[in-house]
């Protein structure tokens, strides 16, 4: 078991803006990347759940990946890629495109369209992608049985861990269950335990946690930093979440990135998600405007 080295901290699943003709929108994508590291986050992650990942394509990922680069954002440093693939060739591919160009790391969802699957079967999936990586560096296991209907066990964990000793470094736990969370601290506390739901971010930091993934830190970065350095709740966070569930999620973290930087070109969604109508987005709007009055 190899000691944990540093705290990973506050990691934003990048919202993906879209273009008219449906393309992604790349200067508006690498200006929000940008600030999203001046207002204090430690990476981001393109194509993750927040970032429509299931919904680009590879070539737009490699377009994504190389305008960072032009624009002088560190790689190696600060990017991360979700990768959102049931073939082990594609989800090789999809992260050899990432360390190839240099990304620090990959957010690794398990296979998704068959549905209850064991965890030997997992492990042969995950184990399989693995050994395809070229030079592979940071690997963090992605928990979010919401969507994939396929949960990671803590022993599964644990056994892809020691299958793979210096490229595991973390787990994303979306579960939105404390208990869940709890279990991977208790059980592999020399790993990057992150969590996306940002009710359960203080908490995970006071527990031994080391940061968060999410979708807040795309219009609200700031006001989150005190829950990662100090374990502080910030009052209204839990509040604007429970405002936010009520819509679909993605969409509503589109409006208030819109909402927060007046600028509607991040509404658009790829299909099959639909943008927040007026009514919802003017809502959200007000919650957040709430939220950062306070």
């Amino acid at each position: 078991m190899r000691p944990r080295e540093r705290r990973f901290g506050l990691g934003c699943a990048l919202v993906t803006p879209f273009a008219a003709n449906g393309a992604v929108d790349l200067r508006r994508f690498v200006a929000h990347a940008q600030r999203c590291l001046v207002e204090g986050c430690s990476t981001v992650t393109l194509g993750g759940t927040t970032g429509e990942g299931a919904s680009i394509g590879f070539g737009e990922r490699a377009a994504m990946l190389d305008a960072l680069g032009a624009a002088g954002v560190d790689l190696s440093r600060h990017v991360l890629a979700g990768i959102a693939a049931s073939a082990i060739e594609d989800a090789a591919a999809q992260a050899n495109q990432l360390f190839d160009a240099g990304g620090r790391g990959v957010l690794l969802a398990p296979p998704f369209y068959f549905k209850g699957p064991g965890d030997e079967g997992l492990f042969r999936w995950f184990a399989s992608v693995l050994e395809r990586c070229r030079s592979p560096r940071e690997v963090i296991l992605y928990h979010i049985p919401s969507l994939t209907l396929v949960p990671l066990s803590s022993a599964l964990v644990g056994r892809i861990d020691r299958a793979f000793p210096e490229v595991i470094g973390g787990v994303k736990d979306s579960s939105g269950d404390w208990a869940t969370t709890e279990r991977l601290l208790a059980g592999h506390p020399h790993l990057h335990i992150l969590v996306g739901d940002e009710r359960l971010l203080a908490r995970n930091m006071r527990h031994g946690g080391s940061g968060a993934i999410n979708g807040f830190s795309n219009f609200c970065a700031r006001q989150l930093l005190p829950m990662v350095e100090d374990g502080t709740e910030v009052p209204g966070i839990n509040t604007l979440v429970d405002f936010v569930v009520r819509y679909p999620v993605t969409p509503a973290v589109k409006a208030l990135v819109a909402h927060r930087y007046g600028d509607d070109g991040f509404l658009a969604t790829a299909p099959p998600l639909e943008p927040i109508g007026a009514a919802g987005r003017a809502e959200l709007g007000a919650a957040l405007d709430r939220l950062l009055a306070g």
